[in-house]
């Protein structure tokens, strides 16, 4: 949505655009990270999604992402304890507005997850490309791939504690 010579008030309103999709990922990287996904659901369409996540599959809509969600992330231990703990953290976005009600995206990530049932450590950094949506004056992704660019995986060390703070039971 590149105009000639925009007005002031074109150019707050773009940068406004922008700064509510950087807001929108900022939620659903929190929402996956404190297994919140209610505000998880709150971030995507209802309808019309495709949603990609590499060896996970793809997914159009976000209750059958969410159903791979639910079973990944939610098991528990007998001291009901999580299994899955992660940290996402996106930057260096791109954010390209196609219109007043769309636009495009692509992110960089850092991602770790500490898995306490398998005892394994994985680090990786990948990229989204998401499109987004306008839709009753809120912005949400319409579309999502997410690429692994390189991972590591290890085995956590003996002895290793994972001390899950910060989590409701």
């Amino acid at each position: 949505m590149t105009q000639q010579n925009p007005t002031v008030e074109q150019r707050i309103a773009r940068l406004e655009a922008i700064r509510q999709i950087e807001e929108l990922k900022y939620r659903y990287l929190r929402a996956v990270d404190g297994k919140n996904f209610d505000e998880f659901r709150e971030c995507f369409v209802t309808e019309g999604g495709s949603f990609g996540y590499g060896p996970m599959g793809t997914f159009s809509s976000v209750d059958e992402l969410l159903a791979v969600f639910n079973a990944y992330f939610l098991g528990r231990n007998d001291e009901g304890n999580y299994f899955i703990f992660d940290m996402h953290h996106a930057m260096h976005p791109t954010i390209e507005l196609r219109s007043d009600t769309e636009a495009v995206g692509e992110w960089t990530l850092r991602f770790r997850e500490v898995n306490t049932r398998d005892r394994v450590e994985m680090i990786n950094a990948g990229s989204y490309r998401d499109v987004y949506v306008k839709v009753d004056g809120r912005w949400r992704v319409q579309q999502q791939e997410f690429s692994i660019l390189w991972m590591i995986s290890q085995p956590l060390p003996d002895g290793t504690d994972v001390l899950p703070l910060g989590f409701a039971s």
